[in-house]
C-alpha cells in the first residue's frame, strides 16, 4: 500500500458561490488525488488543509527546544514540539508528498513555509555533521516523491522564460525537498490566472491532462508494468 501526504496551501477555498474564487491549486490536487484513487483505491492518503488550518510559526523558544537533547527537554520543550513531531511523523509515512501551491508574490505562501519549518529539523529529517566539510547536511529519509502542483497569474517561469529568475517557488520547493527524503521531483502548474484569457483556459487543461499522464507513469512504474 502507497501513502500520500496531500498538502494544501491556498487562502482560497473550492466550494465558492463563484467559481472564479475557487483555488485552482487545490483543484488541481483533488484531481491527482481523485484519479490516483480510481487505479488505488485502497492507498492511504494523509491530508493537511494549511489554508484553513494555518501551522504556527517558529519562534525563539522554538528554535530553543530543538537544539536540546531529548533527555534534557523540559515538559514545556515537549509541548512546543508537538506540532512538529506530528508533522514529521506525516513525512515519514509518506510514499509520496502532493503539494499543493498558488505563487504568492513569487513565492509560495506564508503557511507552506511554515510548514517546512516546522517539518525540516535536525536530528528529525537531516543530520548535521561538519566532518563532511562544507555540504554538512544530510538528509535522514529518502526514496520520496515529491509532486508540486502550483498555479500562478502571470507565465513564463519555467527554464529559460521570460520571468525564469523571478520563480521562488518550484525552485524553493524543490530544493528544501531534498531535507524531507524526496529523490524525485515533479511540478505541474497552470499560469496565465490574471489575464483569464485563451491562454489560461489551455494552461490549466493541460495541466489536468499532465496530471492524469503523471498518475498513470508513477502507478505503472510502482507496479513495474509496461506503459
Amino acid at each position: 500500500m502507497t501513502t500520500i501526504l496531500h498538502i494544501d496551501s491556498s487562502a482560497r477555498r473550492t466550494d465558492n458561490d463563484i467559481k472564479e474564487y475557487n483555488s485552482i491549486s487545490k483543484s488541481l490536487a483533488a484531481h491527482f488525488i481523485n484519479k490516483w484513487r480510481t487505479l488505488n483505491n485502497e492507498d492511504k492518503v494523509i491530508y493537511r488543509d494549511l489554508g484553513l488550518n494555518p501551522p504556527d510559526f517558529i519562534n525563539q523558544d522554538w528554535i530553543a527546544a530543538v537544539f536540546t537533547d531529548d533527555k534534557k527537554r523540559t515538559v514545556e520543550q515537549k509541548t512546543l514540539l508537538t506540532l512538529s513531531d506530528t508533522l514529521i511523523d506525516e513525512v515519514y509515512q509518506a510514499d509520496i508528498i502532493v503539494i499543493s501551491s498558488p505563487m504568492y508574490n513569487y513565492g509560495m505562501p506564508a503557511v507552506l513555509k511554515a510548514w517546512f519549518d516546522q517539518v525540516v529539523r535536525i536530528n528529525k529529517t537531516f543530520t548535521f555533521d561538519l566532518d563532511r566539510g562544507d555540504f554538512p547536511i544530510e538528509p535522514i529519509m529518502s526514496g520520496k516523491k515529491l509532486i508540486l502542483l502550483s498555479s500562478c497569474g502571470e507565465f513564463g517561469f519555467e527554464i529559460g522564460g521570460v520571468r525564469e529568475k523571478m520563480n521562488h517557488l518550484g525552485p524553493h520547493i524543490e530544493i528544501v525537498g531534498k531535507y524531507l527524503g524526496v529523490d524525485e521531483f515533479y511540478e505541474i502548474k497552470a499560469e496565465y490566472q490574471e489575464f483569464a484569457d485563451a491562454r489560461h483556459e489551455k494552461s490549466l487543461n493541460d495541466a489536468y491532462r499532465e496530471i492524469e499522464a503523471l498518475v498513470k507513469q508513477i502507478v505503472y512504474k510502482l507496479r513495474h508494468l509496461p506503459m
